[in-house]
């Protein structure tokens, strides 16, 4: 009898980086499960890679035991929920956006792991993959909730690379530097102009360009583990400095 196919949970699954990382995934040999709060994309995307779809809200722990009642298999979890919501100074920002990123993007992975470590503990292969920034490691004027936390998210996977390579867990953080997806729309509260200015004059990475880097952390010798991986477009040198053309 051949082997089991590994199973992979994808977190934010629905659209963006998630989704590309699921159909990778899938290419790769890897039963997915995707999981996000949009449902009828989800079930869109799981017919398509013939995976499951599970509807997750990693901030609500309700939301994240549901899931995990479901599942009796995990060898890999990629957490690529989260996201930025505004860009507004420290002293005039919304803190209720503060703390709708650090739900997600910070309490949000940690509450996933925690559901999901059992099974990544009976797993032969258990892989964690965080979807981190370079704005994990940098600021810049506006930034100071979503860098606070991609900071967290930078912070969280060394810890956990820590504590979890005595068991044989692999731990990636991938960071990658503009993605032209719905990223910025969100985070202008859908100002499809003010997004657009982001990747214009460059050519920005793409959802797979991420998705790939993330099947190939994936694929590796049980030994060997991609640790923390950062990915730009050539154009973009720094979180807030990019060589752009005076193309729209």
């Amino acid at each position: 009898m051949s082997a089991p196919r590994p199973v992979a949970l994808v977190t934010g699954g629905s659209s963006g980086i998630g989704a590309a990382s699921a159909r990778g995934l899938a290419g790769a040999g890897f039963d997915v499960v995707v999981a996000a709060r949009r449902e009828a994309r989800l079930g869109t995307l799981a017919a398509e890679i013939n995976g499951r779809a599970v509807q997750l809200d990693v901030t609500d722990p309700a939301s994240v035991a549901a899931l995990v009642a479901e599942l009796d298999r995990v060898d890999l979890v990629v957490h690529s929920a989260g996201g930025a919501l505004g860009l507004d100074p420290v002293a005039s920002a919304d803190l209720d956006q503060w703390q709708a990123m650090f739900d997600a993007n910070v309490l949000g992975t940690a509450r996933v792991t925690q559901a999901v470590m059992g099974l990544l503990r009976r797993s032969t292969r258990g892989h964690v993959i965080l979807l981190g920034s370079v704005a994990g490691t940098e600021v810049y004027p506006g930034g100071g909730g979503y860098t606070g936390a991609k900071h967290a998210v930078h912070s969280l996977a060394q810890t956990l690379r820590w504590e979890l390579s005595a068991e044989g867990i692999r731990v990636t953080e991938i960071a990658p530097g503009l993605v032209d997806t719905e990223f910025s729309l969100v985070r202008f509260d859908g100002d499809a102009e003010r997004a657009r200015a982001v990747y214009r004059g460059l050519t920005a990475l793409t959802a797979e360009d991420v998705a790939e880097a993330i099947v190939f952390a994936a694929t590796r010798p049980p030994h060997v583990d991609i640790d923390y991986l950062v990915i730009k477009p050539v154009a973009q040198v720094s979180a807030t400095v990019a060589n752009r053309t005076s193309a729209d």
